[in-house]
């Protein structure tokens, strides 16, 4: 199955979106998770775009952008699954 490692590498912290419902996830420095699509999604594939302090992620079946997968999980190191919106700093918008 593909799965989309991702680690924040920066020194703030980063805010992963998954789309198309813009759940968010914020990472620390350092931090290192996992974004696992549903078991029986068909060849799953991931769009990722890089913008200041976001990275945005669409996960497609089969590369079809018609074919949106909405059932995912973002997992830590731990296979812990994070809820959305986890780590939110204080004060910190998305904008």
């Amino acid at each position: 199955m593909n799965r989309l490692p991702v680690r924040n590498g920066g020194e703030d912290f980063l805010c992963l979106f998954i789309e198309p419902y813009c759940d968010v996830f914020w990472l620390k420095p350092g931090d290192e998770v996992t974004v696992v699509p549903a078991d029986g999604t068909l060849d799953p594939q991931f769009s990722v775009v890089v913008v200041k302090h976001r990275l945005v992620v669409w996960i497609f079946e089969g590369g079809d952008p018609a074919r949106v997968v909405v059932d995912y999980a973002v997992i830590d190191g731990n296979g812990t699954e994070l809820s959305e919106g986890c780590q939110w700093p204080a004060g910190r918008s998305l904008y």
